[in-house]
């Protein structure tokens, strides 16, 4: 059965979309596990989209503080995964002389306009449906959502525009730590790109942990894709997001798009759909 994902319970909120319709700036905010992703969008286009690490509370600042001097009147959405993060935001929005803005947190004051199938009782991360709405806003047809980041999602969103689930799997970063934190002689490494592109045999421990830790995604990624498509009757586009996108798909023929963006999307297109107010 097909079902609305639940309204957002807490204060009234203002006619969101409406405010965007008659020039109201959304300054979008996406919380991840590890870095924030940002952008103001002023007549339904992206401007000045950035990213910082949420825990260097400074960089943060700085980052917002470019839309200070932005024309227009200005509203925040924030959309989280990680709620004491999120808590903080309205300081550090302060901080950067943005106190003034009125401020919607997604999943509390804003609902994700967004069909799926999940059961009853199950969750899914704002995160993930944001993606979808996202994606799905912009390609119109079936596709499945990949975002790489420090975990990987593999998601599909059908024709119709409903979220019908996916899957959950480690990082590449998740995968090299894994290694080395459940053994007793592989080391503790970063992932670097260069590495990969030495060639496809592994001439070291740390070479061929890391050239493990890109197959393991990537053949993760198109194994799912094959199943989805054979699932759904049809190959749907594939769209990846996250910061390990670029280096993970794009020279990869399996993506055909990749939008860093992509939840911000989401949340502006969220923000657009909010056109009554919820009691």
């Amino acid at each position: 059965m097909q079902q609305l994902y639940p309204v957002a319970a807490g204060r009234p909120r203002r006619k969101l979309g409406v405010m965007l319709e008659h020039g109201i700036n959304l300054l979008a905010l996406a919380v991840g596990n590890t870095r924030i992703r940002f952008g103001l969008f002023q007549d339904g286009r992206l401007h000045h989209p950035g990213s910082a690490r949420h825990d260097i509370q400074d960089e943060i600042a700085t980052g917002l503080a470019r839309f200070v001097d932005e024309p227009g009147d200005l509203v925040v959405a924030i959309s989280s995964v990680n709620d004491a993060v999120a808590d903080r935001l309205p300081a550090l929005l302060d901080k950067a002389g943005l106190g003034g803005a009125e401020i919607y947190r997604v999943g509390r004051d804003l609902d994700i306009p967004i069909e799926h199938t999940l059961d009853d009782d199950q969750t899914v991360g704002h995160d993930r449906l944001l993606n979808a709405l996202g994606a799905y806003a912009k390609a119109q047809q079936a596709c499945v959502i990949v975002d790489a980041g420090t975990a990987v999602t593999v998601d599909f969103v059908d024709g119709e525009g409903t979220f019908q689930g996916g899957a959950i799997a480690p990082g590449l970063q998740m995968m090299l730590d894994a290694l080395h934190d459940r053994t007793a002689a592989l080391p503790k490494i970063r992932f670097e790109i260069s590495d990969p592109e030495r060639g496809p045999f592994g001439k070291d421990t740390p070479h061929a942990m890391r050239l493990g830790a890109v197959a393991g995604v990537r053949g993760l990624v198109r194994e799912l894709v094959e199943r989805y498509a054979e699932a759904y009757g049809a190959y749907p586009q594939v769209v990846a997001t996250g910061g390990d996108a670029p280096l993970l798909f794009e020279d990869e023929g399996l993506v055909e798009h990749i939008v860093p963006d992509l939840q911000l999307i989401g949340i502006h297109e969220a923000c657009a759909r909010a056109l009554t107010d919820q009691e």
